[in-house]
């Protein structure tokens, strides 16, 4: 295996860190750890696809793997933060529908005629969309228990929630773009 898919699974990996960081006040600064887990997590989805382009190492494992990594890192997060009050539920359910619907879009090509479709721009500007609302999240919550701020806590959840509903915004925009350019493998499956 090489090393951008050994990355990949290492962002798969971390998700169960991440949740109970997360999730678990009982550990002291737990919000920090989640925003260090979690950008960790994030960063290896930029360093796989930058050092398998630039090896030359793309596999199909990797196309097919990389982007159900983010899916998983992503959709944790956002249960994590619906479950802790910072993210809509009709946003985190909006993603779900889509990744859901874009990952049996990607599995019916394959076994139409065993192309694995690549992430478009789009699907990069959504992870990066929604990537960046939990970081922002998470950053302030992780600031405000390390400074014991209770004031600014309305603030930050509005911010949050527009970051979030943007990034359902751009996650329709690429779901409806990917299925428009890859709706052909639909009709050629038995």
């Amino acid at each position: 295996m090489n090393l951008p898919n050994k990355l990949t699974l290492l962002r798969a990996l971390l998700v169960p860190v991440f949740v109970v960081f997360a999730l678990y006040p009982q550990i002291p600064m737990h919000y920090l750890w989640a925003l260090i887990v979690f950008l960790a997590a994030s960063l290896t989805d930029h360093y796989d696809g930058k050092i398998a382009r630039k090896r030359n190492l793309i596999t199909n494992f990797g196309k097919f793997l990389d982007p159900l990594a983010d899916k998983i890192l992503v959709i944790s997060a956002l249960v994590c933060l619906m479950q802790l009050g910072f993210a809509n539920v009709w946003c985190v359910l909006i993603i779900i529908a889509r990744e859901l619907m874009v990952t049996s879009l990607r599995l019916l090509a394959v076994e139409a005629n065993g192309t694995v479709i690549a992430a478009n721009k789009w699907g990069k500007v959504k992870t990066a969309s929604q990537m960046t609302a939990v970081l922002f999240i998470l950053f302030f919550q992780s600031l405000r228990d390390l400074l014991h701020l209770t004031a600014g806590a309305g603030t930050l959840l509005l911010i949050g929630n527009i970051l979030v509903w943007t990034a359902a915004l751009f996650t329709v925009i690429s779901g409806a773009v990917y299925m428009k350019e890859n709706l052909h493998f639909i009709s050629t499956t038995k």
